[in-house]
């Protein structure tokens, strides 16, 4: 197991490496408006040279990468340029990961207690009511582009009124609870879909192993057989993508942040693209590509830990 997990680690640091190296240099192929700010267009040729000159753009690549790296150990991921001029972008960060993170860890909440539930009752009622119920929700879902739904949920759901008062507002608002149940859903609805889909599947195939009709066998409920073996085992699957999932939920939801204009990172993301500010652009890149290969890291070792049977390290003379 700290074999495997060490090479997973050194694994996952060459993969970070790697894109990290990707994305800073893709980066250095977009138009250089995004480095002047307003008024491009009123500079003379010299004044955009200074400029670029101070940002190290007129470097070799391979200087650029190397400065880039030294900052980058040393915490600095640069200062915004447009977004809001000469402030750094781990303080403009600070400010909008609370809402991400707390928006995100609520949704995950919800995703997991609904999802997994879904799924448990799709499972035991497998070709009934419940299953079929359930299982077009999921196909809605997955069918059905977000973008559409989700906006449905906003103009729709806002029309609610108890007599001349809206139930849900159509925008969030810090100091308003009510504002935070449409967003909050929205984030949900494909988690639950996710969780109940893999929940049942994964359940569905246990239902069918040797060791459920040995344990018939013996005399245990369908109850035992169901707490005791069946979902133990079926959620030992899904737990190599919960990490994954929880941190780039919590990172922000781009569009439903945007869609309800919550303060946080997915709609600061939409913002300094519409804005072309390229340094922040490339910050939170980094950081969202950076999340999720953490998250696939922390999968394999989570699914390892869930079921001490799984070996994930070869054994000695193994061919």
């Amino acid at each position: 197991m700290l074999k495997y997990s060490i090479r997973r680690l050194l694994q996952s640091l060459v993969t970070v490496f790697i894109v990290i190296t990707l994305v800073f240099l893709l980066m250095r192929l977009l138009p250089e408006e995004g480095y002047f700010g307003d008024g491009y267009d009123k500079l003379t040729p010299e004044q955009r040279e200074n400029i670029l000159r101070k940002f190290g753009l007129l470097d070799p690549w391979y200087i650029q990468l190397r400065n880039f790296y030294s900052s980058l150990l040393r915490g600095d991921l640069g200062k915004s340029i447009i977004y809001r001029p000469d402030v750094p972008v781990i303080a403009i960060i600070k400010d909008k990961a609370p809402f991400s993170i707390a928006f995100g860890l609520a949704s995950i909440f919800v995703s997991l207690l609904f999802g997994l539930t879904m799924g448990i009752t799709m499972a035991r009622n497998k070709g009934r009511f419940w299953d079929k119920l359930w299982t077009a929700y999921v196909v809605f879902i997955n069918a059905v582009p977000a973008a559409v739904y989700l906006l449905f949920i906003q103009l729709y759901l806002t029309g609610i009124k108890i007599g001349k008062k809206p139930v849900f507002p159509m925008l969030f608002s810090r100091g308003n609870p009510r504002s935070w149940i449409l967003p909050l859903l929205s984030m949900s609805l494909g988690g639950i879909a996710g969780y109940a889909l893999w929940m049942r599947r994964y359940m569905v195939d246990q239902l069918n192993q040797d060791y459920v009709k040995l344990a018939r066998a013996k005399g245990l409920s369908n109850n035992q057989i169901m707490v005791r073996h069946v979902m133990r085992n079926a959620f030992v699957p899904m737990a190599q993508y919960l990490p994954s999932s929880v941190l780039l939920t919590i990172s922000g939801s781009i569009y439903i942040e945007s869609l309800y204009s919550i303060p946080g990172m997915g709609g600061l993301l939409v913002d300094v693209i519409q804005r072309q500010d390229n340094v922040m652009v490339q910050a939170l890149v980094l950081i969202y590509s950076t999340l999720g290969i953490w998250g696939l890291f922390l999968g394999d070792i989570l699914m390892a830990v869930f079921d001490p049977r799984i070996r994930l390290e070869k054994r000695e003379g193994a061919r």
